[in-house]
């Protein structure tokens, strides 16, 4: 049987029926908060948030960037220009934030992300509360939830809310998503605290977070997109991904790889054969059992 005109004419719906309806489930979810707040890093998770989040409530809107020598330099930069382009205007807050100052974060323990959550959030709720604004949003999507997250915690004890959660968006569809809405941020390679580069235990200072951003500065400028440099006190691994290491075996770029380590005060660089992976400080405690992954 031939179809409608109206039908043949219809374009596809290039989300898909599943992306369609988790989209207009992120979007009715907002729309119910009224007014909010985002926690906006510049990632893609933040900036998806932060371009739905505008688009539902307009000026009903802020966002807040924290900064701290646990984020990258270029992140910081790149938030602002973000910004910029999503039309926030004085609507976004840049502020410092002092996680490194809290008791206990710069010994490293297992619950770190606790404390910087903890302390973001601290930032958060009196510019949420001066401002009226109803809700404080993090962009935390469906994926996050199955690996080690202290700082979902802290988001729970202080009223937090995760509406990509709600709308079950994968980190796939996220991506999507990002992508359908014209946002640049679509294929960012994925970043995380500088903090997540040392082994649990690890003291962690504004001397060694510097030298691992300025490696990671480094090894971008050599043209490497995924990767993340995991501090080992004199021995610096790199994991990149999969389809970028024979590049870095080339003998050129491999010997630039290991003058920017020795420039750094690294006496080893080594190369993970496994691959950049989120979460690989993490491995051992998953392992070994010792946290419950959170639900």
């Amino acid at each position: 049987m031939l179809q409608p005109p109206t039908a043949q004419a219809a374009s596809p719906n290039p989300l898909g029926p599943s992306l369609q309806e988790k989209y207009d489930s992120l979007r009715r979810t907002i729309h119910g908060y009224g007014s909010a707040l985002v926690c906006f890093s510049g990632g893609v998770d933040s900036t998806l948030l932060l371009a739905v989040t505008l688009g539902e409530l307009g000026e009903r809107c802020m966002a807040l960037t924290a900064v701290s020598p646990t984020m990258a330099r270029s992140e910081k930069q790149d938030a602002v220009l973000l910004g910029q382009e999503l039309g926030l205007g004085g609507r976004h807050v840049i502020v410092d934030s002092h996680e490194l100052d809290r008791p206990g974060f710069a010994k490293n323990p297992t619950d770190r992300c606790y404390y910087c959550k903890s302390e973001l959030l601290e930032l958060t709720s009196p510019l949420a509360k001066k401002h009226h604004l109803a809700a404080v949003l993090l962009g935390t999507n469906v994926d996050d939830l199955s690996d080690h997250r202290p700082g979902l915690a802290a988001a729970s004890e202080r009223g937090a809310m995760h509406p990509m959660v709600d709308a079950r968006l994968t980190k796939t569809e996220v991506r999507s998503l990002s992508r359908f809405l014209g946002l640049r941020t679509w294929d960012k390679p994925q970043l995380a605290c500088l903090s997540s580069r040392f082994p649990y235990g690890t003291e962690i200072t504004p001397e060694r977070l510097a030298r691992v951003d300025r490696f990671e500065d480094g090894a971008r400028a050599l043209g490497f997109r995924q990767l993340r440099l995991r501090f080992h006190e004199d021995l610096a691994r790199l994991e990149l991904d999969p389809d970028e290491m024979v590049r870095a075996m080339d003998p050129e770029i491999r010997a630039r790889l290991v003058s920017l380590g020795r420039e750094l005060g690294f006496t080893f660089v080594t190369l993970d054969l496994q691959g950049y992976r989120t979460g690989s400080m993490n491995d051992g405690l998953i392992t070994l059992g010792k946290h419950p992954r959170v639900q």
